[in-house]
């Protein structure tokens, strides 16, 4: 699954810090401006949950015979996870949608089903995952039982709904005989809710205005049961036919292709019966039906047909165009990089106009947002573009790895998430050659998550099996450790042991474990097969050295001094007298590969295996330098001795290009998160940002931006604020006049093939416009008037971002009503983002409290748009504290509203806070914590720690630097 806003993806605009010219003062806003990726991050909606052993009455649909029980904590139905006595093996689901309300205005659907298992273990109970059905009832129990194999058949004693643990539970008179299969089926109704989990409601407004219902899923991590009675682990996998029962006028869609469609009345009205071919071996939580009206646009042409869906109007438009001519493409890399066939007859992507995650990998019909599948080159921009083809190739790699081979049970989840998180970069770049895609895995992957690691309230790669139970903490997983942290370790394996090496024991995995669950260290096992195979040579076994990055949390910081070759590594806190409660076996060391180059010209690979060691090749003489980390493969941080950092900052003074470019990124987003860490001086960092008047590279600016937005955040409501102005807009004016160059006047628009040249482009708009360089708020403003005097939009796809949030921010409540006018009207999901997040830059206090109010109404803001939307309005340096006592204000209303599960909980809770960093605002936070300890905080329960601590770090890290950090942007901005 690809994260709804998952990791904050850049598409080349991080910090946006409006200009405005009044009287020549700067009203900063910041405003985190990006086209989030949300990679790794999911936003899988669970409603929590009591814990297990809470005494309960349960009760079944109203007017039927009810079972009332008051369970001790040992039962088995008390226990979150399933017995291993019984096991699925074959499942017959029949649904049908009522895609109009009934007379209590509720949307529901009725279904038949049916499971044979397979009796592993004697037993007089069944326990199968049951959640908010309503279930006909056969007699007096809830489902009916017969013997498959013509065997005895134990007389059903009673049945009942254990509502906590979401079980339908059978207790029978006799035990069922070990060996022997039985057959469980019932009849129920459940609501198409509009809640974005199981089987569920999504609705959308057509070109003629009317209303239209599309019934969909979204089973991920534990939500089948909300559509039929299912055995819902994903090691409990079985073959499904399903048949959908659907209005005619409409089309029926699943994971497998159509066997036979009839028609059948059912009350007066005629209704299609669709019927799928069975599926493969396959987990619950990958499973997809969908009944609507979309239109599909096709590709016969290969062995796999390839159809992208979405609302008539998108599809008539094109905008499935470009999906549709990466996805063979995307499917053939894979086919080859797996050596193993595509395992199904067609593949269908479908656009969502409600849904809450990025992307959902189900076998055969993976679903959508609309913005990471459809795009319109008219509206869209080449990070909307960027944005379908990773998300696409991260949804395509599940279809083998996570899909044809599954992890057992998720507490595993990074290796799933992490793996496609990795090689959806590779997928891509198979697709979009020329945008060497790949290195902005470091940017977008690794280091965002280095910022989470780094925090003593951080957590392992993998969990123990025990640790994660509910489908709270199943939604907890799925955060930027899973996605970007698994995807850096990965990238690291696949870099020290080869591609090639990788592949092989990939493909070994893959072919051994087909239609079968694993745990994360069989993928070791093969690997290692492959390295002993061809002989490669490592300084200790794959499990010993990966184990090192999985099992224990964080990362280490690699110190060498020049002057004597030693070399050391220590485990990396931003925060260093933050107390780490987790044990590690390891004890916070790390088996570390390293690849260093010099300034004379020498480079090459070693090891790092204890904690101190000396290296002869280290020992330099100045001004000779040393490079750690070439390309940053590797997944930790580099500091150096005094002299060497100022050797490789002069080196970058005076001709950076020597460094790589990844590496220029690197040299800078370690000085500064050192400087962070109190490792070095503040003032080095900052050194590392002199020579950017000079670079026109995206990664290295990127990386300076994403860094400097920690000083803005820190100091934009202070004096310091002022002087760091001037000097951003003294480094980034030739990098704004090398691109009205580069377009002659900002009239020719940049080669689709040029992605980082574009991306820059879009940093040099929105950081001059934020820093106040007239000519760009000039032309912002050129825009504003010249849209407003034709009918078509005169603003390039790539710099809306950039330039609408300019237009908000200089002109007032006109040009916000202007905009919330263009979002209400967009019907490009791209185009909508955009602006939303845009109207996010006022500066206006009530204007800002207005928009935060909308985010409680879907008929403004659609409700998987709310969150984000207040992380906008948050980020902005006006809306800040609105958007804090707003969700103390409304936690509990936007809790019920969302349900604890949803991700986005915690970037909530990270967006609000991320400027505190006085006691006042610290007290708040804990009182905050203290209020609402009742109704709780969900996925966010980890984000609040997080916060509590990054913000004791923030005020420590204010009064330690602010004096010098104002005196240096002072001294390198005065007339000289």
């Amino acid at each position: 699954m690809a994260g709804g806003f998952f990791i904050s993806k850049t598409v080349g605009i991080v910090a946006i810090v409006l200009g405005l010219g009044a009287v020549a003062t700067i009203i900063a806003l910041s405003v985190v401006y990006a086209q989030e990726k949300n990679k790794g991050i999911s936003d899988v909606g669970t409603s929590t949950t009591a814990s297990p052993g809470t005494s309960t009455t349960t009760t079944a649909s109203p007017g039927t015979n009810t079972s009332t029980t008051t369970p001790a904590p040992s039962n088995p139905w008390n226990q979150w996870r399933l017995p291993a006595t019984l096991k699925p093996e074959f499942y017959e689901v029949s649904l049908q949608p009522f895609l109009k309300p009934d007379a209590n205005n509720m949307y529901i659907f009725k279904g038949n089903s049916s499971v044979v298992f397979l009796c592993e273990e004697a037993t007089d109970l069944i326990l199968i995952h049951s959640k908010n059905l309503n279930y006909t009832m056969q007699g007096t129990f809830h489902a009916t039982l017969q013997a498959e194999d013509g065997g005895t058949l134990p007389a059903i004693s009673r049945t009942w709904l254990e509502t906590p643990t979401q079980y339908l539970v059978l207790q029978l008179g006799a035990p069922l005989q070990q060996g022997k299969r039985y057959r469980l089926s019932s009849s129920f109704t459940g609501e198409l809710a509009d809640d974005l989990a199981g089987f569920y409601r999504s609705e959308y407004t057509d070109a003629s205005g009317n209303k239209q219902v599309v019934a969909t899923t979204q089973m991920q991590a534990a939500d089948a049961r909300k559509a039929f009675p299912c055995f819902d682990e994903p090691a409990m996998k079985a073959n499904f036919t399903v048949t959908l029962i659907y209005p005619s006028g409409y089309k029926a869609i699943s994971n497998m292709p159509a066997e036979n469609t009839t028609q059948q009345e059912i009350g007066g009205e005629i209704w299609n019966v669709t019927k799928f071919y069975t599926t493969p071996r396959m987990s619950t939580y990958l499973l997809a039906f969908i009944v609507s009206q979309f239109e599909p646009v096709e590709n016969n042409t290969g062995k796999t047909v390839i159809r992208i869906w979405g609302r008539p109007e998108a599809i008539n438009e094109g905008q499935g165009a470009y999906a549709l001519n990466v996805t063979g493409p995307i499917l053939n890399f894979f086919e080859k990089h797996y050596n193993t066939a595509y395992p199904l007859p067609k593949s269908d992507q479908v656009g969502l106009p409600d849904f809450n995650a990025g992307a959902m990998e189900n076998w055969g019909l993976v679903t959508y947002r609309e913005n990471s599948l459809l795009f319109d080159a008219e509206y869209s921009s080449i990070g909307n573009k960027e944005r379908v083809v990773t998300v696409i190739a991260h949804e395509l790699a599940h279809q083998w790895f996570g899909n044809l081979v599954t992890l057992r049970w998720w507490n595993d989840l990074w290796l799933n998430e992490g793996f496609a998180s990795y090689v959806e970069y590779l997928g891509a770049d198979s697709a979009e050659p020329t945008w060497n895609i790949k290195d902005l895995m470091v940017l977008n992957e690794l280091h965002t998550v280095m910022a989470t690691d780094a925090l003593a309230s951080s957590h392992p790669l993998s969990f123990r099996e025990e640790e994660i139970n509910t489908p709270a903490q199943i939604s907890e997983v799925f955060d930027s450790i899973a996605y970007s942290k698994g995807a850096s370790v990965l990238r690291m394996l696949s870099s020290f042991l080869s591609e090639d090496i990788f592949k092989e024991g990939l493909q070994s995995y893959l072919h051994t474990f087909s239609y079968s669950n694993t745990i994360y260290s069989d993928l070791w096992v093969h690997l290692q097969q492959a390295v002993d195979k061809n002989k490669v040579q490592l300084p200790d076994n794959i499990s010993n050295i990966m184990d090192r990055w999985t099992l224990q949390m964080g990362f280490p910081v690699v110190t060498v001094d020049t002057r004597s070759g030693a070399v050391s590594q220590a485990h990396f806190l931003l925060d260093p007298t933050s107390s780490v409660d987790r044990p590690s076996v390891f004890n916070y060391t790390w088996i570390v590969p390293i690849t260093w180059m010099t300034g004379s010209g020498r480079r090459n690979d070693t090891w790092l295996t204890k904690v101190r060691d000396t290296n002869n090749d280290f020992r330099l003489t100045s001004p000779d330098w040393l490079l750690l980390n070439l390309n940053v493969t590797g997944y930790f941080r580099v500091n150096y001795n005094q002299e060497n950092w100022n050797q490789l900052v002069q080196q970058l003074d005076t001709n950076h290009s020597v460094f790589p470019v990844i590496n220029r990124a690197q040299i800078i987003d370690d000085a500064f998160n050192l400087a962070r860490a109190r490792y070095v001086n503040v003032i080095l960092a900052l050194n590392t940002t002199r020579f950017l008047s000079r670079e026109t590279e995206y990664m290295p600016w990127q990386a300076a931006l994403t860094n400097l937005k920690y000083f803005k955040l820190m100091f934009d409501r202070s004096e310091v604020f002022g002087a760091m102005s001037a000097y951003m807009k003294k480094q980034v004016t030739p990098l704004f006049e090398h691109y009205k160059k580069l377009t002659n006047n900002w009239s020719n628009p940049l080669n689709d093939g040029l992605l980082m040249v574009q991306y820059n482009e879009a940093n040099a708009i929105s950081t001059a416009c934020s820093y106040g360089v007239t000519d760009c708020q000039h032309l912002a403003a050129n825009y504003l008037s010249q849209w407003r005097n034709s009918t078509s939009n005169p603003v390039p796809p790539n710099l809306r971002s950039a330039i609408y949030c300019s237009m908000v921010a200089t002109g007032g409540d006109d040009a916000w009503q202007f905009l919330w006018k263009k979002f209400q009207e967009a019907r490009v999901v791209s185009e909508a983002d955009k602006l939303r997040t845009a109207l996010a830059c006022s500066p206006h206090p009530w204007i800002l409290s207005r928009y935060l109010q909308y985010t409680l109404d879907p008929t403004k803001i659609r409700k998987q748009d709310a969150t984000s939307t207040i992380n906008s309005i948050a980020s902005n340096v006006v809306g800040q504290s609105l958007a804090w006592d707003f969700i103390r204000a409304n936690w509990r209303t936007l809790f019920t509203q969302y349900g604890g599960g949803s991700f986005s909980f915690s970037r909530l809770i990270l967006s609000v806070t991320q400027r505190f960093s006085t006691e006042f605002e610290l007290q708040q936070l804990e009182q905050f914590k203290e209020d609402n300890q009742d109704i709780g905080f969900g996925s966010g329960t980890r984000a609040l720690e997080q916060a509590l601590e990054q913000t004791r770090a923030n005020i420590k890290w204010v009064e330690e630097n602010m004096a010098a950090v104002q005196s240096w942007f002072e001294s390198e901005t005065r007339t000289k």
